[in-house]
């Protein structure tokens, strides 16, 4: 039997979360990721926030990362003061986050950011965030949809070529791209939707979420990646 990739997901780290007669501090993951990864052909393993120093370790036993969706980025990484809009900061998952994005990119280990995770790697190469935006997340806890148009020729046309409707749920977006990124999709109102790093072998950020779908070829693509 031919071994299955070894995703790694980056995961949050909440407080007073409940299950059965629990409530304790906990790594928390919504299942749609490992069940993408699963389904698309890989194991999927939890990485939760740690001690940067420790994400080069971490990043040579996998295959592949996923930097999965969650809380705003604190805008001083990128150098900004925070919008009124802005969610409070997650210093430690920014943080791990940060060095595993470093760490993966010094390794040529593939990347797949989503939602947050496409914002935190436009971040670590230099970029800066539109920290508010409207129509992207209209009612509160609930995911949205509305069609993307990849930018012919890019790492993320070739996975899906066509234009295609995604799940989403965000208020943030790219503002600036970091250094060497290129956004290879667009929403309707001209929205960055997907960037990927053409000197890399397989890195993109998409906005949207495609754990919360049934669309598979964005995670088959890092999975295939991963695996070569």
């Amino acid at each position: 039997m031919v071994a299955r990739p070894l995703i790694g997901v980056s995961t949050y780290l909440e407080s007073g979360a409940r299950w059965g007669v629990w409530e304790l501090d906990a790594a928390l993951l919504p299942v749609g990721y490992p069940r993408l990864v699963q389904r698309a052909g890989g194991l999927a393993a939890m990485l939760p926030p740690d001690d940067p120093a420790h994400a080069a370790a971490a990043v040579a036993r996998l295959d592949g990362l996923v930097i999965a969706g969650g809380p705003d980025v604190e805008p001083v990484r990128y150098g900004a003061e925070p919008h009124p809009r802005t969610g409070p900061p997650a210093r430690a998952r920014d943080a791990w986050e940060l060095a595993l994005i470093d760490a993966a990119l010094a390794a040529g280990v593939p990347v797949l950011g989503i939602c947050r995770g496409m914002q935190l790697l436009n971040v670590a190469l230099g970029g800066t965030l539109v920290q508010h935006l409207d129509g992207h997340a209209e009612v509160v806890g609930v995911f949205g949809s509305h069609t993307v148009k990849p930018v012919p020729g890019s790492l993320y046309a070739g996975v899906v070529p066509e234009a295609a409707s995604v799940p989403t749920y965000h208020h943030q977006a790219v503002d600036r791209l970091g250094a060497g990124l290129v956004a290879s999709a667009y929403a309707e109102d001209g929205t960055v939707e997907a960037i990927e790093l053409p000197s890399a072998s397989w890195v993109l950020g998409v906005q949207w979420h495609p754990e919360m779908g049934d669309d598979l070829r964005v995670m088959r693509g890092l999975v295939r990646a991963a695996g070569g």
